[in-house]
């Protein structure tokens, strides 16, 4: 797997916790509630594994051994693509253990992300690679989220350019770039901690990035400054990648889309 991509899938549970759409459906992880007929971590996995830019595919989870339970993903983990990687206790630490080891670059996504496609891995790899990134967080915008549902998505970046939704996708081009993660690594969700947050980006920064000042691709040239890394924004064209599944409105929404997209499969045939 040379050369390749490797892909790593977040599908621990935040903070040891029962998400409600995971209780809702009587399993023990969110990435294991059904959308559409499958677990939601099966449709993201399928998105990397039916691109052949990713190699090994490294899922996060606190219990490895339950990929195994997933018939769909046998084969994969036979064949030494697919490895279950334990979860750590915060996020941070759960990315830079997943990294142990691994091939780079690295795309990172969430078991959530079930609208992404082998088309948005190709497109947020060829944007990491124009912008020669050492880090990279995929975007999309407004427009192109409402088009894909209009219910899709709530809550928005405003910039003066536009406004922007986070796909839940990012990259890493190498070891190096690592240190941005580091930064929040001292224990517990760094989420938690808005003081950790202030002092790895700078108070003016995210007052900036909170507030829109400015465009998104200034924004991400002072984070940069910041880090001394080169962190772009990409933006992918298709706004349902932007649509991951936090709660029954979204759980509604993914499977909407992804029968429009059968549908339209079908049709084609």
């Amino acid at each position: 797997m040379a050369g390749r991509t490797t892909a790593v899938v977040l599908a621990g549970r935040r903070d040891g916790a029962t998400d409600p759409l995971a209780l809702a459906a009587g399993v023990t992880h969110k990435c294991l509630v059904p959308v559409a007929g499958q677990p939601m971590l099966l449709h993201v996995i399928d998105a990397l594994a039916a691109n052949p830019r990713i190699g090994e595919i490294r899922v996060v989870i606190e219990q490895p051994a339950l990929l195994r339970d997933l018939a769909p993903l046998r084969g994969l983990i036979g064949s030494g693509r697919l490895k279950g990687i334990g979860a750590r206790p915060n996020l941070v630490d759960s990315v830079l253990t997943s990294a142990e080891g691994a091939a780079f670059p690295l795309l990172i996504t969430t078991a959530d992300n079930v609208l992404l496609t082998p088309g948005a891995v190709d497109e947020m790899i060829d944007g990491c690679v124009l912008a020669q990134a050492d880090a990279a967080v995929a975007f999309t915008r407004r427009a192109a989220v409402l088009a894909a549902h209009p219910a899709g998505q709530r809550k928005f970046y405003r910039f003066a350019d536009d406004a922007y939704s986070n796909c839940n996708t990012y990259w890493l081009r190498d070891r190096a770039a690592l240190k941005a993660a580091d930064s929040f690594r001292s224990g517990g969700q760094f989420v938690k901690h808005p003081l950790r947050i202030v002092g790895a980006f700078g108070l003016l920064n995210l007052l900036r990035f909170r507030f829109g000042i400015g465009t998104l691709d200034q924004a991400f040239a002072r984070f940069s400054r910041r880090f001394r890394l080169r962190i772009s924004p990409v933006i992918l064209s298709d706004g349902a990648v932007a649509i991951d599944v936090d709660n029954a409105r979204s759980h509604g929404v993914a499977e909407q889309v992804l029968a429009g997209r059968s549908a339209l499969a079908v049709a084609a045939e």
